[in-house]
C-alpha cells in the first residue's frame, strides 16, 4: 500500500488496540455486519443500486435508522455523488454496486477520485468465493481492474473480516492523501453467520503517513521566502483537503507574496483578496500564469505541477527556485525538481512556515516585493478576465454563469462538468469560501456535474447547490435528476446550451481550420424532417419536466436575471434552466497544448506584451 498526498482531517472512530476486548458481541450475518460497520464509522449516506451479488446487504440496509440509501439510476452517478458528498462535507463518500457491470460502472468515478484525492469508499458485491475465477455470471475482477486507481483495495471472502476491513478502508481513504478505497465482498461472505463487535482490531503496519514536516526544511523555506524578490504561493487542492485555508490566509498576509489557486483549489483563498492573482494554467489568468513564469521562487503547497499548470515543462518558471510541500513524497520532484522538499500535511506545513517566517522577520529579514507588485498589478490591470457580448443579441455564456454566481444565495456550492463551461465557472464565479467548488480536475470527466451536485446537496441539504453543465455533459448523466426528484434533493442545473461539444469545437476552430468533425450536437431534425423545424433534440425542458423537475428556457439576455431568480426561488424540486447561448464563444486566456506558458494568449490574436525589462 503506497501513501499518496494532501492532508485530511476527518475524524473516524478509533479502532481498539490489539488485546482490548469489545464491550458486546452480536450474532449477525456478514451483510448485517457490513451495515453495522458503516453505522459505526459514521457513514450516514450511501449512493447505490442493488443487484444479485450485493443483494444480501440491501436487506439489513432497509432496517438501518442511521444510514440513508439513495437509489441512483446509474452506478457512475453513485460514484460521482459520493465524491460530491465528500467534497462538500469533508467526510468520506460511500457508493455501493453489485458485481460485474455494476462494479465496472464505478471505475470512472473511482479514477476521478484517485486523480483529485477525494476520500471515497466503494463497496461492491462479488460472486461467491467458490466461483471467483470461473467467469461466473456477472463476475469481474474489480480488485484487479481498480488496483492502479485506488489508494488501496480489499477482497473479502470471510464474514468475520468485514468490520476490520470497513474500519481500515475508511481510515485509509480519509487520512494522509485522501483517495478511493475499494471493498469487494463475496456474496457468500455476506450470507454467512458471524459475530459483530466494535471497534475492531486494526493493524496497518505499512501505512504511516508523515504529517509533521521536518523543521530544517521549514527553516530553509522561510529563508528563501524572505530572500526572494519575485515569490509566488502556488496553492493546490491539498490545502483544501487539509483544512488549511485559515492558515494559508495568515501566511499570505504575513509574507505579502501573491497567491495563485489551481482549478482544484478554488475557494482555498478568497478570490476577492488583493493578494490573489487568480487561477494559473492553460486557461488561467494572464497575471497568474505570468507570475509563475517570471518568479524567482515558487512555494508549492499541496499542488502537483500538473501539465495543465506548467505548460511545456522544460520552459516552466525557468528562473524559479522551488519549495514543494506535499503529504505524498511521490509527488515531490515527480515533474519539477524541488530545491526544498517538504513532506507533511499542508495544515501543519503552513502553520510551521508562519512561525519560521515570523522568526525571519524578527531577525530583520523581510522580503521586499514592491517592484514585483508593480509588475503584477500592471499585468492584472492590462489583461483582466473579460468577454465580449455576442453581436447578434444572443446570450453570452460567460454572462449567464457570472450572473448565476452573483445572484446565488450566500454559501452556494457550485459543481461543473468539463469543458468551456467549467473554465467560465472557474473564472466568472467568485469563490470566497472553501468547499464551494466541485469539479473533475485531473480526469476531466464529462457528466460529473449533475451527480456531484446531487451528492453535495444530500450532504449539505441547507445549502443551495448549482450544477453548471454543458449540453454535452448534461446528456451523459441527467438521469440522476430523477433520483433528485424522488429523494427530495432539490439541486439547480444550468445547461449552457451552445449545441456543440464546446471545448472540442474551440480547438477545431483554432487548430483544425474550422472543420467541425462530430462536435455538433443539435443538427438533424430540420434536415431529416422539414415538418420538425424548430424542434430541439433533445428538448431539455420537456426532458427535465418528465423527470419531475421545474424547467425553464432562457434565450433573451433581458430575461436572464428574472429566470435565475425564479430558479433560486424553487426549493421543493430540482430545477433545470436551458440557457441557449452563442455557439462561438471561446475560453480565454489560453496556452495551447504542448506550448510554453510564455506563449499565453490573452484573447484571440492578442499576445500580452510584458516588455523586455521583465524577461530577466
Amino acid at each position: 500500500m503506497t501513501e499518496q498526498a494532501s492532508g485530511a482531517h476527518h475524524p473516524q472512530p478509533r479502532p481498539r488496540p490489539s488485546g482490548q476486548q469489545s464491550a458486546s458481541v452480536e450474532h449477525v450475518t456478514g451483510a448485517q455486519s457490513l451495515i453495522r460497520s458503516l453505522e459505526e464509522v459514521g457513514a450516514d449516506t450511501v449512493f447505490g443500486i442493488p443487484g444479485g451479488a450485493i443483494l444480501p446487504a440491501y436487506d439489513p440496509l432497509m432496517d438501518s435508522g442511521r444510514v440513508r440509501h439513495v437509489l441512483v439510476r446509474h452506478e457512475q452517478g453513485a460514484g460521482h455523488a459520493a465524491e460530491g458528498y465528500a467534497l462538500a462535507t469533508g467526510k468520506v463518500g460511500v457508493c455501493m454496486a453489485t458485481s460485474g457491470p455494476g462494479a465496472t460502472n464505478l471505475v470512472t468515478p473511482i479514477a476521478n477520485a484517485h486523480m483529485d484525492s477525494v476520500p471515497l469508499v466503494a463497496i461492491t458485491g462479488q460472486v461467491a468465493s467458490s466461483s471467483i475465477g470461473t467467469d461466473a455470471f456477472q463476475e469481474a475482477d474489480i480488485v484487479g481492474i481498480t488496483m492502479p486507481i485506488t489508494k488501496h483495495n480489499f477482497l473479502v471472502t470471510k464474514a468475520e473480516d468485514i468490520p476490520r476491513v470497513i474500519a481500515q478502508a475508511f481510515h485509509i481513504a480519509s487520512t494522509g492523501r485522501p483517495g478511493p478505497v475499494l471493498v469487494d465482498i463475496a456474496k457468500d461472505a455476506l450470507q454467512a453467520k458471524t459475530t459483530f463487535s466494535w471497534p475492531p482490531v486494526m493493524d496497518l503496519p505499512g501505512y504511516r503517513p508523515v504529517t509533521k514536516p521536518h523543521a530544517k526544511q521549514i527553516r530553509e523555506a522561510a529563508k528563501l521566502i524572505t530572500a526572494a524578490r519575485r515569490p509566488v504561493l502556488y496553492v493546490g487542492g491539498g490545502v483544501l483537503k487539509a483544512g488549511a485555508t485559515a492558515e494559508l490566509k495568515v501566511l499570505a498576509e504575513l509574507t505579502g507574496a501573491p497567491v495563485t489557486t489551481t482549478l482544484m483549489a478554488l475557494g482555498a483563498f478568497p478570490d476577492n483578496h488583493p493578494l490573489h492573482l487568480g487561477m494559473p494554467g492553460m486557461h488561467g489568468s494572464v497575471a497568474a500564469v505570468t507570475a509563475l513564469q517570471k518568479s524567482d521562487l515558487i512555494v508549492a503547497l499541496g499542488a502537483r505541477f500538473d501539465d495543465r499548470v506548467t505548460g511545456r515543462l522544460d520552459s516552466f518558471a525557468p528562473h524559479a527556485k522551488i519549495v514543494h510541500a506535499d503529504i505524498d513524497p511521490a509527488e515531490i520532484g515527480k515533474n519539477r525538481a524541488a530545491d526544498v522538499p517538504i513532506v507533511g500535511d499542508a495544515r501543519e506545513v503552513i502553520a510551521d512556515l508562519i512561525q519560521a517566517v515570523q522568526k525571519e522577520h524578527a531577525d530583520g529579514h523581510r522580503g521586499d516585493y514592491a517592484a514585483w507588485w508593480n509588475d503584477l498589478n500592471r499585468w492584472r490591470e492590462t489583461y483582466p478576465l473579460g468577454y465580449d457580448q455576442p453581436g447578434d443579441g444572443s446570450l453570452s455564456p460567460q454572462q449567464v454563469i457570472q450572473r448565476i454566481g452573483q445572484l446565488a444565495p450566500e454559501g452556494t456550492i457550485f459543481s461543473a462538468g468539463v469543458g468551456q463551461h467549467q473554465m467560465w465557472a472557474a473564472h466568472f464565479i467568485e469563490y470566497d469560501r472553501p468547499r464551494t467548488w466541485l469539479n473533475s480536475g485531473g480526469a476531466g470527466t464529462m457528466g460529473y456535474a449533475v451527480p456531484a451536485a446531487m451528492g453535495a446537496k444530500a450532504g449539505a441539504p441547507d445549502r443551495t447547490v448549482w450544477a453548471i453543465d454543458g449540453d454535452g455533459c448534461f446528456q451523459m448523466t441527467n438521469q440522476e435528476l430523477t433520483t433528485c426528484a424522488l429523494n427530495n434533493i432539490p439541486i439547480k442545473v444550468a445547461v449552457i446550451n451552445n449545441g456543440a461539444l464546446g471545448m472540442v469545437r474551440q480547438w477545431q476552430t483554432l487548430f483544425y481550420n474550422q472543420r467541425y468533425s462530430n462536435t455538433v450536437l443539435h443538427s438533424g431534425p430540420d434536415d431529416i424532417n422539414p415538418q420538425a423545424r424548430g424542434t430541439r433534440v433533445p428538448d431539455f425542458v420537456k426532458l427535465a419536466e418528465a423527470m419531475g423537475c421545474h424547467a425553464i428556457r432562457c434565450e433573451d439576455p433581458a430575461d436572464l436575471d428574472k429566470v435565475i431568480e425564479e430558479a433560486n426561488a424553487v426549493n421543493d424540486r430540482p430545477v433545470v434552466v436551458d440557457f441557449i447561448v452563442h455557439q462561438d464563444a471561446m475560453v480565454w486566456p489560453m496556452v495551447a497544448a504542448g506550448t510554453s506558458n510564455d506563449e499565453i494568449m490573452a484573447a484571440r490574436d492578442v499576445r500580452p506584451d510584458f516588455g523586455d525589462n521583465e524577461d530577466d
